[in-house]
């Protein structure tokens, strides 16, 4: 069963266009990692803070994957985005189960 594994974060307008040029690198080396299929990348727009709100959300092939990340990369993965950002950036996390998948086509 494929599991959704979003990533919310907020981002302080002064470093917002710093956080846009490392994401999507960032976002590469997680789907190096096993069990990972893809990643969306989106960023909120509001107004004048376009840039400070983004979502994440990786597919992996099953929840044995997310465990496997959890256990073994997330400590890793999680310092590199604060130790360059710390206080400016804030994380929340969640898990989801996909149980369908359509499209227009």
């Amino acid at each position: 069963m494929t599991v959704i594994y979003e990533v919310n974060l907020h981002i302080a307008a002064p470093v917002a266009d710093d956080f846009a040029s490392w994401l999507p690198g960032h976002v590469e080396q997680m789907l190096a990692l096993p069990g990972f299929i893809d990643a969306v990348i989106a960023c909120e727009e509001a107004g004048d803070n376009v840039g400070t709100a983004w979502s994440v959300r990786y597919r992996l092939r099953d929840r044995q994957s997310l465990d496997d990340y959890l256990a073994r990369h997330a400590e890793h993965m999680r310092a590199e985005g604060v130790g360059r950002f710390g206080e400016h950036m804030q994380a929340s996390r969640r898990i989801l189960i996909e149980t369908a998948r359509l499209s227009s086509g």
